[in-house]
């Protein structure tokens, strides 16, 4: 398990990286800006440059597509409930998540702020939570249908 917990982070530290990029773009697109803001305007004056602002929120990424890559051996765990799994894998992902996005400047630095990003964290979560339970209850099904047939 330590092992898989170890290849599951390294594998998904470039992956954060990716994603975060991949975010930051939609985000722009969805602003309508015309130029490229790799990061925040704020996590650029915290930080005193644009690359080192860059270089942080790059490396805060990875660390958390290493966090979701590595905590998903949860769900692999076979004698836990869902319900279970889902609260473990929430914690340990928002108690990640949270404070980075914090460190990031991804949310206001603001009570309100921090409700408004853990609301858009919990959305998130669910929709992507009931897109998987639904995809793997169809795959069972199915499966459970040929092993019938058989």
């Amino acid at each position: 398990m330590k092992k898989q917990i170890i290849i599951r982070g390294l594998l998904g530290f470039p992956l954060g990286i990716a994603f975060g990029y991949i975010i930051t773009i939609i985000i722009g697109f969805a602003m309508g800006e015309s130029d490229f803001s790799p990061c925040v305007p704020a996590l650029v004056k915290t930080i005193g440059s644009e690359i080192g602002a860059v270089a942080l929120q790059a490396f805060l990424s990875g660390i958390l597509g290493s966090l979701f890559a590595a905590s998903s051996l949860i769900w692999e765990i076979e004698n836990w409930s869902i319900a279970k799994q889902t609260g473990v894998y929430f914690t340990i992902t928002a108690l990640g998540m949270l404070p980075i996005a914090y460190f990031a400047n991804w949310m206001e630095h603001s009570f309100g702020g921090f409700l408004f990003y853990f609301g858009i964290f919990i959305g998130v979560f669910i929709i992507i939570w009931i897109t998987q339970y639904m995809f793997w209850k169809v795959k069972i099904r199915r499966m459970n249908e040929k092993v019938d047939r058989h």
